[in-house]
């Protein structure tokens, strides 16, 4: 049996210290999910950061450090090189990524701040031949993977809605260059996961960094005293589903992701902690009508495997068993679906 070596460019939140978060599932960190797969053998770590790096080595014991990933690629390139850096430094990072010529690139969400800058990974992820996965975590596991199943058991498609609540501003352009606000870097979450269960029902573009879904009609916009967005509702009206909403809040004391689909036969209601599946049943409550009741067929496993299985799919995709399931081109039309919904906020300024 194959074995993969790996290594990690970026050892702050993402890349190692959530995977200590208790109330977490785990793995919930990229360093985490590589050492628990027992196809891969995590070699080396870079990290600008020398108090990051020494807290990594020592939790990863007999992997190297390195203070750049110019001087871990110089040292040796492994199979799987994992980009786990801030927003702004993504396009530049991958991009070396790609050049050292690993078989494989799992890059953090978003994939860069423009769909522009990924372009430019796209484009050198194509000269050079190196597969780029992006780590969409919810396309992972299995309970969103599980509700995309149930939709086709729910009839036909009448409503889907996707909130998302925090309190970190929507959209400043104040901070276009390092990406520091939540229509990006939480955002392209909600776009992905909503393109994701919508896809077998739509005519795919023929480019598949072209978003599912169209130009949106933006409303509900609300900015506070310094002009930063902190609230809208995205409509879209496509053949598959005539009402198609996205909200997002940051003015709530609380963080919420979720997303409700309403079918002619059934209901689904997933989010962060939650998934429920319901079925048009006889009704308890009245004679002669048909009720939504919870959907005793769906069995959910305690644990999502969200992190665990998108290392797993990196590996199956290396054997040559699957598909990346979460490709570069999904994502690159996620950001430009992002881009739409900001350009009508901008607009209406």
């Amino acid at each position: 049996m194959t074995q993969y070596t790996a290594a990690i460019v970026g050892t702050g939140r993402i890349g190692f210290t959530l995977g200590f978060d208790r109330k977490r599932e785990q793995p919930a960190a990229h360093t985490g999910a590589l050492r628990a797969n027992r196809r891969i053998r995590l070699i080396a770590g870079a990290d600008t950061d020398g108090e990051r790096r020494a807290r990594w080595q020592r939790h990863v014991r007999g992997a190297r450090v390195f203070a750049t990933s110019d001087e871990l690629y110089a040292a040796g390139v492994p199979d799987i090189v994992t980009v786990a850096v801030n927003e702004d430094a993504h396009k530049d990072e991958c991009i070396k990524a790609i050049r050292a010529k690993p078989r494989l690139v799992i890059l953090e969400k978003p994939v860069a701040l423009t769909s522009e800058q990924a372009q430019d990974i796209a484009d050198c992820a194509r000269d050079y031949a190196v597969p780029v996965m992006v780590n969409h975590e919810r396309r992972f596991a299995r309970d969103w993977r599980a509700a995309k199943d149930f939709m086709h058991r729910i009839g036909d498609l009448q409503l889907l809605r996707a909130d998302l609540y925090s309190g970190l501003r929507i959209y400043s352009a104040a901070h276009e260059s390092d990406g520091a606000y939540s229509l990006l870097h939480d955002g392209t979450h909600l776009i992905d996961i909503v393109q994701f269960l919508l896809e077998d029902f739509c005519e795919p573009p023929r480019d598949k960094t072209e978003p599912l879904l169209p130009a949106p009609a933006v409303s509900g916009i609300y900015r506070d005293e310094k002009g930063d967005v902190r609230n809208f509702t995205a409509r879209y009206a496509i053949p598959a589903c005539p009402e198609v909403t996205v909200t997002m809040s940051g003015r709530s004391r609380f963080f919420a992701f979720a997303v409700d689909i309403l079918g002619t036969t059934g209901r689904i209601c997933i989010g962060n902690g939650f998934a429920k599946f319901y079925s048009a049943q006889e009704s308890k409550l009245y004679t002669g009508f048909r009720s939504l009741a919870a959907d005793p067929s769906v069995r959910l496993p305690k644990k999502t495997g969200y992190f665990a299985n998108m290392v797993q799919n990196a590996v199956d995709f290396l054997d040559g068993t699957a598909p990346l399931l979460s490709p570069l081109a999904t994502a690159i039309a996620d950001l430009k679906a992002l881009e739409a919904i900001k350009a009508q906020i901008v607009s209406k300024e």
